[in-house]
């Protein structure tokens, strides 16, 4: 019978370790589930959270022990950026800045501060009050809310950098129509993004008022709405900061 608890200090010496190992050793990569995982982000979010439960019964973490899905994340990033720099005549030097930006800013750093954030929050106003539980089983591991960053960015990915980079031909006129479809792909991108965010966050069953993870939309759609009064195309405005 598999043991039901393992003692805190254990459980957080060992995850680092084990996830520094595997960078290394892509043999021992998952490859197969972060594919399968990504499916399913896209289609039945719901689903991967509660494999979470599953990962939690057996590994005794909630964090992912294997950086496949950060690995293929980084390798896509960099594919679409790439693309992104061949279509717009870059430079080699703008394209190895670009890629490398992409990679380290947009998804590693700026998903650092947005998951640390949401650990912080988590963990310092979010927790259910219980004098039953054992402290470590209602901690939010770092290592956990840059997992939920990681899911909630892949479908941003698709929508944000592929999808984009397919209409950007419409995307980029200045005309009315090619602004609403610019503002709704970001508003349903950018939401989509959060209401992951949510998802993951609520899956952890000592975590209460999870929906603050949810208010964000609110402000993404005021700003959606103030950029179609003003003629804002968020697509024109992102491709030529980058660009241009």
């Amino acid at each position: 019978m598999l043991p039901t608890h393992a003692t805190p200090r254990r459980r957080g010496s060992s995850l680092l370790p084990t996830y520094l190992r595997r960078l290394i050793k892509p043999k021992q990569m998952d490859f197969e589930y972060t594919f399968w995982l990504m499916l399913q982000l896209c289609v039945s979010p719901k689903t991967v959270y509660r494999h979470t439960s599953y990962h939690r019964q057996t590994k005794h973490q909630w964090a992912r022990d294997d950086p496949a899905f950060v690995i293929v994340c980084c390798v896509l990033v960099a594919c679409a950026a790439t693309a992104y720099c061949i279509a717009f005549s870059s430079s080699l030097s703008h394209t190895l800045f670009s890629v490398a930006s992409a990679v380290a800013v947009d998804f590693l750093l700026i998903g650092a501060v947005i998951c640390t954030i949401g650990w912080f929050v988590s963990n310092k106003f979010l927790k259910k009050s219980s004098q039953h539980a054992h402290p470590s089983e209602q901690h939010v591991e770092w290592m956990y809310a840059f997992d939920v960053h990681c899911n909630s960015y892949f479908p941003l990915f698709i929508l944000l950098y592929v999808l984009q980079f397919l209409c950007s031909p419409v995307l980029l006129h200045r005309n009315l129509l090619s602004t609403i479809l610019s503002i709704t792909l970001y508003t349903v991108a950018l939401s989509y993004y959060h209401y992951l965010n949510f998802l993951g966050y609520s899956a952890l069953p000592f975590l209460d008022r999870t929906e603050v993870f949810l208010w964000p939309i609110g402000g993404i759609v005021m700003t959606a709405v103030f950029a179609m009064l003003t003629n804002f195309n968020p697509a024109r405005f992102t491709l030529s900061f980058y660009f241009v």
